[in-house]
């Protein structure tokens, strides 16, 4: 069965079969479950082994488990294949589930703007933390999405305030980095500060990383590690982004009293830290190499230039063009020699919002490729192209993200519409779902490991 939901409709010829199998692949290397259960290795009936670290953990009370984010259901089903009953119990929060998965209740929270359910959902799993007893092991089950996931906001503030800032944030193209630092102040539970409510020891972090670079500070705004942002930080993001005169007054008591030297986040050195550990079991370059072995099991030649694409997403749709175009014109060589035939990139672009469209920075980064190949018309050979983001959702938009090819603007001006308008009013999703182009996986994928770019020169028309 597909991942893709429309893969029939969007395999118009072989190269667009082959690099929506990659896609595919992508999603498969990040899968939660497999990733948390090949992390994870049992000794007896009461041991266990983090891999990677060189320890064994024998709690005498069990394991209990904590989570939060967009592929804690398909983590909690990898903890609980590879430690059986030695999970006594948990709480997780997701953004689409809710009910028991074995000994664990999962719990809905909000995404991307937390709300009522992150909160309700969110004193529920301290509440269970804090229960949890001194001898047991906890394993804290990491995943994008987090941030928004699993809130409660510092003495003094509202959620409300905390959406307030983080749509004034995304709206004006902050990226995650930016906008952690500052969700980290105005919360109790992010910047290492869940550790607060945990009096078990130890406390095993496995994380999938949606976050460029995979900073643990930043991925779910890193509540089980030390925070390298400060009080600091946080206001220059917000005079960098002119958001800060705009902000309710509750925010700016807040950071001007955390200027003055109160409550700063947990640094490192700090004993709360003591017997924690932190694994990363999925992330972008696996994923990216998943995509890498199927393009060359079909005949392909990929170069992959990174992990780390970031920036506006026109933008990085732009440069990406003049690669293709440097791959096409031969002046691009692997390593030895090889000329590549296929790219590969990864990582999260960012949206400035400009218009009142539906759309998503994926489907924004591919018009943009596309216009760009369109308006210089260097390559001599035809592409497909996809962009997508893994978790199955693209911004505000159903899609996750979108197909593209050399026949697109054709197709384009014969459904008499005008892809400069879409994208300039950041509108790409209803542009690409009239050609029947948006990706559709069904809505969340049950794992997030940013965003992913494959393009391949056209082998044949047909």
């Amino acid at each position: 069965m597909h991942r893709i939901r429309n893969f029939s409709e969007l395999a118009r010829s072989k190269d667009h079969v082959v690099v929506l199998e990659a896609l595919e692949e992508i999603l498969l290397a990040a899968d939660p479950k497999e990733a948390v259960k090949r992390s994870l290795v049992t000794e007896g009936r009461s041991c266990f082994y983090v891999s990677g670290v060189e320890r064994k953990i024998c709690p005498k009370e069990g394991v209990y488990i904590l989570g939060f984010g967009k592929a804690a259901k398909g983590m909690v089903e990898g903890a609980l294949e590879a430690l059986g009953e030695a999970v006594r119990g948990g709480v997780v929060i997701n953004p689409y589930y809710e009910g028991r998965i074995g000994p664990v209740e999962a719990l809905r929270g909000d995404h991307p703007i937390p709300s009522h359910n992150t909160l309700r959902s969110s004193q529920k799993l301290l509440d269970f933390a804090s229960s949890i007893p001194r001898d047991a092991a906890v394993l804290v089950l990491i995943s994008g999405g987090g941030s928004a996931l699993f809130e409660v906001p510092r003495d003094g503030v509202t959620l409300r305030d905390v959406a307030e800032v983080t749509e004034k944030l995304m709206k004006r193209g902050a990226d995650i980095y930016e906008l952690n630092a500052v969700r980290k102040h105005l919360s109790k539970v992010k910047g290492g500060q869940l550790l607060k409510y945990v009096k078990a020891r130890p406390v095993i972090s496995l994380v999938i990383s949606d976050v460029v670079g995979d900073r643990l500070d930043t991925i779910a705004s890193g509540p089980t590690v030390p925070d390298e942002t400060t009080f600091r930080d946080a206001l220059e993001v917000l005079n960098k982004y002119g958001v800060w005169e705009e902000l309710p007054e509750s925010v700016r008591r807040v950071i001007s009293s955390g200027l003055r030297g109160n409550g700063e986040t947990p640094k490192s050195g700090d004993p709360v830290f003591s017997g924690t550990f932190v694994k990363i079991v999925a992330s972008n370059v696996v994923a990216l190499r998943a995509a890498s072995r199927k393009l060359q099991e079909h005949g392909y030649r990929p170069l992959i230039i990174g992990d780390r694409l970031r920036g506006e997403a026109r933008e990085v749709g732009r440069a990406l063009a003049g690669v293709l175009e440097s791959i096409d014109a031969g002046t691009l060589q692997q390593p030895g020699g090889e000329m590549p035939t296929a790219l590969i990139a990864g990582g999260e672009t960012t949206v400035t919002v400009r218009g009142q469209g539906v759309g998503g920075r994926n489907q924004e980064l591919c018009l943009s490729l596309a216009l760009e190949l369109a308006r210089y018309r260097l390559l001599e050979k035809g592409y497909v192209a996809a962009c997508m983001g893994t978790d199955g959702v693209d911004g505000n938009s159903p899609a996750a993200g979108a197909l593209v090819d050399d026949d697109i603007l054709v197709e384009a001006r014969k459904a008499g519409l005008n892809p400069i308008e879409y994208l300039n009013a950041n509108n790409t999703y209803e542009f690409f779902k009239s050609l029947g182009r948006a990706i559709d996986t069904g809505g969340y994928t049950g794992t997030n490991v940013n965003d992913v770019f494959l393009a391949v020169l056209r082998k044949a028309r047909s």
